[in-house]
């Protein structure tokens, strides 16, 4: 459909909005508010208590033109142009190119109101919670100690940080193992430091917390970084080897044997490659079995073979 009259035009919005997965409580009166330039915040149905939905339109001669739209619940995004009936002009091609830029800048602005208010709210819940219990079901499970971990509740809590120790947001497990991040808390780049050891000659960077807890038990001296899941550990990686250039770096990672492509090994190759550091993977007993995965894995499968 090519089309360009007003209605078209949010009907157009509708559906995009819709395609990307974000789906506003009220469509009909969030499109009802659009205004050049303006934020808009509503509820969307993944959390129709809270305005964690937001959009922003850009108008050119009185018809929305550039449309930005996202879920800071879901982590969902959408960009939207019209489908025009011609072709724009070179005039026309500036004046989006310029709407574009104007959009990216007004999305940029409040990702960064969005991580901000998230950090405050888990500086302000790590703060009020309480050290960890080592009988803690998980850690029973898991072998490990507490660490740094703190509890709300009956669940485990764990700050992720950047390199300053400013916390950002929050990584959550219960009892039975399930996880979960803080709703629009900042994660890429930023990790859950395990141990805090006097030095940072040797740092060891892994996926999961448990992981990074067998790594830190194991070799005491070194300081060992979580950096959640796999997608994260080039970014965690590389922003460690600029803290510390001279530093032992190692990437320790989850050999997925049982998965197409094992890509917690190869998301850890290629991080220790762009970082400049050694890799490292489990090494398995030929009788060790498939499904485990990590270094937490083995160390707890060893124990039993005693």
């Amino acid at each position: 459909m090519r089309t360009n009259g007003y209605a078209d035009r949010l009907y157009e919005i509708t559906n995009a909005l819709m395609e990307s997965g974000i789906e506003p409580v009220n469509p009909e009166g969030l499109l009802g508010k659009l205004s050049d330039g303006l934020m808009i915040r509503f509820p969307t149905k993944s959390k129709p208590r809270k305005a964690n939905g937001w959009l922003v339109a850009y108008f050119d001669r009185g018809l929305p033109f550039v449309v930005l739209a996202g879920d800071w619940a879901t982590g969902a995004d959408m960009k939207w142009t019209p489908a025009l009936s011609t072709p724009p002009c070179p005039e026309e091609r500036v004046r989006l190119a310029h709407r574009l830029a104007e959009a990216k800048k007004a999305r940029e602005t409040e990702q960064a109101f969005q991580w901000h208010q998230a950090a405050l709210r888990a500086e302000t819940i790590w703060n009020n919670a309480e050290a960890a219990a080592p009988d803690h079901p998980y850690l029973l499970r898991k072998g490990i100690e507490p660490h740094l971990a703190r509890m709300k509740g009956k669940d485990l809590i764990l700050p992720i940080t950047d390199f300053n120790g400013r916390i950002w947001s929050l990584q959550s497990i219960t009892p039975e193992g399930d996880k979960r991040l803080m709703a629009g808390g900042k994660k890429t780049g930023y990790f859950i430091a395990v141990n805090q050891p006097a030095t940072q000659a040797r740092v060891l960077i892994c996926e999961g917390w448990a992981t990074g807890c067998t790594l830190a038990e194991q070799d005491p001296g070194a300081l060992v970084l979580s950096a959640i899941d796999c997608g994260n550990l080039k970014a965690v990686a590389l922003s460690a080897r600029n803290r510390w250039p001279d530093a032992d770096l190692i990437v320790c990672g989850d050999d997925d044997r049982k998965t197409m492509g094992n890509p917690g090994a190869n998301a850890a190759k290629t991080a220790a490659f762009a970082a400049r550091a050694r890799f490292s993977l489990p090494a398995w007993p030929a009788t060790a079995p498939l499904e485990l995965s990590d270094f937490n894995d083995l160390h707890n499968w060893l124990k039993e073979q005693q």
